[in-house]
């Protein structure tokens, strides 16, 4: 078996619910290539060398591979706005992520997340106290509108406008997550459509925060006067789609993979019920165990490199396997064992490095609050389907329905 048929064995829809088999048979070699297809990294140590390494571009112009394989599509903004900064190199990946980190957290907006914490809990509750019936899609119901309500809510859209800024997002994440015999034509003008009608709307709210900014987020990155400069309003809006879709994603797969971990490990969610305060460090180990990103299949060097006796050449495709290394047993001692009591969880979940996850106290926060009020609230949860219908989606890999059967729902 070639190493270019275990990569599409990784991307393929039927492995989806359980990749981590394959995932162990990538980590026997330090580096998987053939003369067509990228070359993977599944070691954990290994993978987080290379996301430190100045070598190593987010940018696609300096990639000359073309290689492309299923579920490489990692959230593109469709071409609409300049690349968001997950996407730049230094300096001008620096430039924009300082300017942006200015209103979002420390050292100069050290209570922004924080301070958000009573209105997201009043948002996971309102949303908790909806789940009627005796059966429901917890991600249709919860752990989809709660982030991007929280996203509204970050970037001050007035409440008015939360349901256009709702179908603007449904319609975007659903191109992250193609179905089979989908038109893909009808599909890309709609998502087109969306992105125009977005961009619009946002650029209505940038001019109208310059002229009088408020407290939001999105004031600040409009009229905000950095040591870096002011962004243009194409780099707000880049920005803001950033914070749209890449922050919106990453929050509804962690919540999802964490109800169905909970769920497949009774004894944990007693406990969390029991103690919300567990949830600190079981967030912690569903970002390692069950990664909301599995893979950065977007990465190229700058210079030839070696690296682990293989010579990785200038403008190839470079894939890192975040999931793959949180499973390294070189690293964790019983990586396919689910402990949130486990210590030193130095996990890739939120990668590392530069381009280490700009939203990861939010995601963190959101998670923490939201499995503990389920936790809570829900009277006898139980999977109605195990494994879950998956998204098709291999790099932002979650279940695409979690349907759980209630007893009912505690006040």
């Amino acid at each position: 078996m070639t190493d270019l048929t275990l990569l599409q064995q990784i991307t393929d829809y039927s492995n989806r619910h359980d990749p981590y088999p394959l995932y162990a048979r990538l980590r026997e070699k330090p580096v998987h290539h053939d003369e067509t297809g990228p070359y993977v990294i599944g070691g954990y140590h290994a993978v987080r060398a290379l996301l430190h390494d100045p070598r190593i571009s987010s940018e696609r112009r300096n990639r000359t591979a073309t290689a492309q394989l299923p579920g490489q599509e990692d959230g593109d903004e469709g071409g609409t706005l300049p690349p968001n900064f997950l996407r730049l190199d230094p300096p001008e990946h620096d430039r924009l992520r300082a300017i942006t980190n200015r209103p979002f957290g420390p050292p100069h907006s050290p209570h922004r997340i924080d301070g958000m914490r009573g209105e997201l809990q009043t948002i996971v509750t309102d949303l908790t106290d909806a789940l009627d019936g005796d059966e429901i899609d917890l991600v249709e119901r919860f752990s989809y509108p709660f982030p991007v309500t929280v996203i509204c809510r970050l970037l001050g859209v007035p409440r008015e406008d939360e349901g256009r800024f709702h179908g603007w997002a449904d319609t975007l994440v659903a191109t992250l997550d193609p179905q089979p015999g989908q038109d893909v034509t009808e599909r890309d003008r709609i998502a087109q459509q969306a992105r125009i009608e977005l961009g619009l709307y946002l650029n209505g709210l940038i001019e109208e925060r310059r002229k009088s900014p408020g407290t939001d987020m999105l004031s600040q990155l409009a009229s905000g006067d950095a040591p870096e400069g002011r962004m243009s309003n194409m780099e707000v809006l880049s920005t803001a789609a950033l914070l749209l879709i890449a922050g919106h994603e990453t929050t509804v797969n962690l919540i999802t993979n964490g109800m169905l971990t909970l769920l497949r490990h009774p004894e944990v969610l007693e406990r969390l019920r029991a103690d919300a305060r567990l949830a600190v460090p079981l967030v912690e180990e569903l970002l390692r165990y069950e990664p909301p990103v599995q893979m950065l299949p977007s990465r190229t060097p700058i210079t030839d490199i070696e690296f682990a006796g293989t010579t990785i050449p200038k403008g190839a495709s470079i894939w890192l396997m975040l999931a793959s290394g949180n499973r390294d047993p070189k690293r964790f001692a019983d990586p396919d064992r689910f402990d949130p009591d486990r210590v030193d969880i130095q996990h890739l979940g939120l990668g590392s490095g530069i381009h280490s996850c700009f939203g990861a106290p939010l995601a963190r926060l959101e998670a923490q609050l939201a499995l503990s009020e389920l936790a809570r609230r829900l009277e006898r949860p139980r999977l109605v389907e195990d494994p879950p219908p998956y998204r098709t989606n291999a790099v932002l890999r979650g279940p695409r329905q979690l349907r759980i059967a209630i007893d009912g729902v505690r006040p």
